[in-house]
């Protein structure tokens, strides 16, 4: 089968006054449908432009996206906000969540983007809150749920479009180690089930939940390894 997503010599410049900073820097890299892949790098590697690319949040400067067989580069606004809503849950390390609405409203959130009637919606909300162990805590609010359970609400928005990819950044970041690990149980349990997994960490033992590493290194691929062999697909 093809990739699900690949990179190709893909770069990305940004300008600041008349200075140019190269973020990414010709980008080769391919992942299958249900891999689970950690992405790794210090801060300025270039991994962030590498997860705002992915998550269609941003587009290269030059080179190719293509996402299952589709050119993101030549996708108007409008068409990639709709690809970006439908096919990538987004979990970040701050859970952007709504203070004033319940973990239900919170979750349905990106249904109501797709125009997803109110019935429907609820029914779906409450089976992905299930899902991620929180169906008993749908009706309380962020300030009443723990950093754990928090991050467990953002998991469950980020599924309840049945996305292509979950693209998990930093997802420990705010939790203790103990919450941490449940988080990345979790996870490992989705990435089982068959969804496609990308995590963006900096910590190594937060990658080695992932079958998969990719470091990232002055936006260059440094390395790209399954359980320590070199990937041969991707070199």
């Amino acid at each position: 089968m093809p990739p699900l997503i690949s990179l190709k010599n893909v770069t990305k410049v940004y300008k600041m006054g008349k200075t140019e900073v190269h973020a990414l820097r010709g980008v080769d890299i391919s992942i299958k449908r249900s891999e689970y892949i950690a992405i790794m790098g210090p801060s300025g590697s270039g991994k962030s432009t590498m997860l705002n690319i992915l998550g269609m949040l941003d587009i290269p400067t030059s080179g190719k996206y293509l996402f299952d067989g589709d050119d993101i580069t030549k996708l108007s606004d409008a068409q990639l906000a709709s690809a970006r809503n439908r096919r990538v849950g987004f979990v970040f390390q701050t859970f952007n969540l709504l203070p004033r609405a319940n973990a239900l409203g919170n979750v349905e959130l990106p249904l109501i983007y797709a125009g997803i009637s109110k019935k429907e919606r609820n029914r779906r909300a409450k089976e992905v809150l299930d899902l991620v162990g929180l169906g008993d805590r749908m009706h309380h609010k962020p300030t009443e749920l723990s950093g754990g359970q928090r991050q467990r609400v953002a998991i469950a928005r980020a599924l309840i479009t049945n996305p292509d990819i979950v693209l998990a950044d930093e997802p420990t970041g705010n939790l203790d180690s103990n919450t941490g690990e449940e988080i990345m149980v979790l996870l490992d349990d989705l990435s089982q089930k068959g969804h496609t997994v990308i995590l963006v960490t900096h910590e190594k033992f937060i990658a080695d939940h992932a079958r998969r590493t990719v470091h990232i290194l002055d936006g260059r691929v440094e390395s790209d390894t399954i359980n320590g062999k070199s990937s041969p697909e991707n070199h």
